[in-house]
């Protein structure tokens, strides 16, 4: 591997001179492909127009475009061939062109294609690259295809620092899919060309040994209770039965609704919060319905592949993002939620955010014996530990450069246990060792035998009606849809005394706006814990433990708290690790060439990435179809800098060869080279940069507070037990009820919430049973 991080600019040879025809035919063994290029430009056609499709093709193969290098300067053949493999060549402008039109909703895609249509032109090209599209030349202003790759290049830096905020967010989105399609693609025996040049292993290796297991263990213990309603009437009838779930179906799959479930409790969503209510509830007798819009991903299922695994089990596909492109958004969207992917962090809720909410919001739950109760039970429940008994390379490069410069580091708790070595569980646990609510709490709905979980069905509409004499609407139940196997859509009607909504913070304020409810604190307060990272690269003369790899080993076992802030304002950042994929690593890496892309690439597997996660003051709002807004406070801008030049200052103690952010100048320091005063001015000027003008990618992996609790509807979505102010019998429990941010790891205090919401509808059912027992 070192042979490859040696690759530098005295390689190159004559890139700037290849031309826009010769993209098709720059293969690695210098053959030609017309027809593949014929057969490539009829893929594109499906999805872009053609003019769409040539600027696509030009734009992907600026960003990763075909480069030719002496051979004899390489001694791995595979890095020589991911230098000499451009974007068209593998494919990807076909994968970008599915994601715009098949895998995401985002409202800037209409802009992105008309920008498209745009560069196919002389006069569009001119506005919107300027002087480098000038040619001597008859006709001398080119479009962009016909641009030299050098004076492309020099377009897309150009938009990355432009002064125009569209040009900015036009290079984050491009930035952001291309190279995420190139290093996520795989293709015959799920393999992707530039892994093993990157030295990648593609799915955890150890996975095919699960195969031999029993079935109980390979499929994980849910399987008996999921449900797939494009089976046969018969079979659902009687799955659904033997969960002891009343059901009519309609004669013809096309009638509306085509079935009626009639069951105590409706809970839609499965993750931390639908999970733990739904297992409450179904223990303690009563008959439950789980609605998951995501698939069930059966451990033997799972693919451990990033681009499929976040097409299967990200909410978006992966693909989510603020309607600016200020900042990424990962959330789960599989049976099991967020528990399903996350990264096992298991973190009680702080103490001083306890404080605040009882005293500056009047809820006194979070100071009560119940609540501590609750975050006692669901940690025992997903058996939270904190030993690690073999570190991955991220976290041991936390823990180790904390330790040379004397910050505070301690170990993360984890729902797993302390041999967990695992660095795939965000795309999916292969053995269930992470007590997601999958291993725990939809567990107990099965084995209660009071319920069942569907997947792929998604809530339209929760249905309620007005009570005679009240002065709120009670519900009723909830429209849910699915898909039959010929791909049309199944329309079903859920009837039950009380319905819990725990779709997540993104997804739970449209469902409620959806079905009338009017509260103006629904879709507001929405806080994302912004995340920017810092990186380091570890060759093995710096660390010489050669099989420790930046996508090994558990993803979170280190946290430093040195600029946390917890004793005074509690508004600080906490620093932590990332578990990232070729995907999202190069997604996130600064691009300020191809070549300079592709050398960074080469030294994926060990550069160790440590962020900054802020306790954020500013928020956002979620708009229909998943369009959301978000405005980062100064204050938080501030305490990501302080935890990027902490996080800077840690790669270096712990023994980096080379650091830096994500910015897009792409600045790197050679630590090793550095005097003491050159090193100091980098980490002040790289993390002095600004936060909030899309130079510096924010991601977000946390979102809450969009349906906030609280004591007077006025300022809140839901009142103390976690029902609606406007509809009773409604509920929500997912982390779209926090008051504030938690800053720290959502998935204790998300559980222990839902815990103590699912006694207050444990009560509400006790008294309607009680009310009939009367009648």
């Amino acid at each position: 591997m070192e042979g490859k991080a040696a690759v530098d600019e005295k390689l190159l040879v004559n890139q700037g001179d290849l031309q826009n025809d010769e993209f098709f035919v720059l293969g690695i063994h210098g053959e030609s492909s017309l027809k593949a290029k014929e057969e490539r430009e009829n893929d594109h056609e499906r999805f872009l127009s053609s003019r769409e499709t040539e600027s696509l093709v030009a734009l992907c193969d600026t960003f990763l475009p075909s480069i030719n290098i002496h051979k004899d300067h390489i001694l791995d053949d595979s890095l020589a061939q991911l230098y000499h493999t451009s974007a068209s060549m593998n494919g990807t402008p076909d994968q970008v062109g599915m994601m715009m039109l098949l895998k995401t909703e985002h409202p800037k895609q209409l802009l992105l294609r008309f920008t498209l249509l745009l560069l196919s032109t002389w006069f569009g090209t001119l506005i919107l690259c300027g002087k480098p599209c000038l040619s001597n030349q008859f006709p001398y202003v080119q479009k962009f295809s016909r641009v030299s790759p050098k004076k492309r290049e020099e377009i897309l830096v150009s938009w990355s620092l432009s002064y125009f905020f569209l040009l900015r967010m036009l290079f984050r989105t491009l930035k952001f899919v291309v190279p995420l399609a190139y290093f996520t693609q795989v293709k015959e025996k799920n393999e992707n060309p530039s892994w093993k040049a990157i030295d990648y292993c593609g799915r955890d290796p150890d996975f095919t040994r699960q195969q031999s297991f029993n079935t109980d263990i390979v499929l994980g213990p849910l399987c008996k209770g999921i449900i797939n309603l494009n089976k046969p009437h018969k079979v659902i009838t009687e799955a659904l039965q033997r969960s002891r779930l009343s059901i009519s179906i309609s004669p013809h799959p096309t009638n509306n609704p085509s079935m009626v479930i009639k069951c105590d409790a409706v809970v839609i969503g499965s993750g931390s919060g639908g999970g733990v209510v739904a297992g409450v509830l179904a223990k303690s007798g009563y008959k439950v319905l789980v609605l998951e819009k995501g698939n069930y991903c059966a451990r033997t299922n799972l693919s451990l592949l990033e681009g499929p695994s976040m097409e299967e089990m990200y909410l978006g596909k992966g693909l989510l993002a603020t309607s600016n492109m200020e900042a990424v958004i990962l959330a789960g969207s599989t049976v099991g939620g967020g528990s399903a992917i996350n990264w096992s962090a298991s973190i009680k809720t702080p103490v001083h955010v306890r404080k605040e909410w009882s005293e500056c919001y009047g809820l006194e739950l979070f100071e009560s014996e119940l609540y501590e109760q609750a975050m006692n039970v669901v940690c025992e429940r997903m058996g939270v530990q904190s030993d690690v008994t073999d570190e991955g390379f991220n976290n041991m490069v936390l823990r180790k450069g904390c330790e040379e410069l004397g910050y505070p580091v301690e170990n993360i708790p984890r729902n797993s246990p302390p041999d967990h070595y695992c660095g795939w569980c965000c795309l999916g646990c292969k053995d269930g060792r992470k007590k997601g609510t999958m291993e725990t709490w939809l567990v107990d709905v099965i084995e209660s035998g009071n319920g069942a979980i569907l997947p792929g069905c998604e809530a339209v509409e929760v249905v309620h009606d007005r009570v005679k004499g009240r002065d709120r609407n009670r519900v009723k139940g909830v429209v849910f849809e699915f898909r039959h196997k010929d791909g049309t859509k199944g329309v079903c009607l859920v009837e039950s005394k009380v319905t819990i909504v725990a779709c997540g913070a993104m997804c739970t304020p449209q469902l409620l706006k959806r079905s009338g409810l009017k509260n103006p604190n629904i879709g507001t307060n929405l806080h994302i814990h912004p995340v920017a990272m810092a990186w380091g690269h570890f060759p093995s003369e710096r660390w010489p433990e050669v099989e420790k790899k930046s996508y090994k080993g558990g993803i979170m076992t280190a946290m430093s708290t040195v600029v946390a802030d917890f004793k005074d304002s509690g508004y600080g950042a906490v620093i932590q690790t990332p578990g990232l994929h070729p995907g999202m690593f190069s997604a996130l890496m600064p691009w300020v060439s191809g070549f300079d892309f592709k050398t960074r690439m080469s030294k994926f597997s060990r550069t160790a990435h440590v962020f900054a996660l802020a306790r954020d003051k500013g928020s956002g709002e979620i708009h229909p179809k998943t369009s959301i807004t978000y405005k980062m406070d100064i204050t938080d801008e501030e305490n990501l800098k302080r935890g990027l030049e902490r996080s800077l200052r840690i790669l270096a103690a712990a023994g980096a060869a080379e650091i830096g952010t994500h910015n897009n100048k792409g600045r790197t320091l050679n630590v090793k080279s550095a005097s003491y005063h050159e090193f100091e001015c980098f980490v002040r000027d790289e993390s002095s940069r600004g936060l909030r003008d899309l130079t510096t990618p924010i991601c977000s992996a946390h979102q809450m507070g969009s349906c906030r609790m609280g004591v007077e509807a006025t300022g809140s979505g839901v009142n103390p037990r976690g029902e609606t102010w406007e509809v009773e019998g409604l509920y929500v429990a997912d982390t779209s009820v926090f008051p504030t941010a938690l800053g720290v790891n959502p998935m204790v205090t998300v559980q222990a919430i839902a815990y103590c919401t699912a006694q207050s509808v444990l009560e509400a059912l006790r008294r309607k049973k009680d009310t009939s027992c009367t009648i």
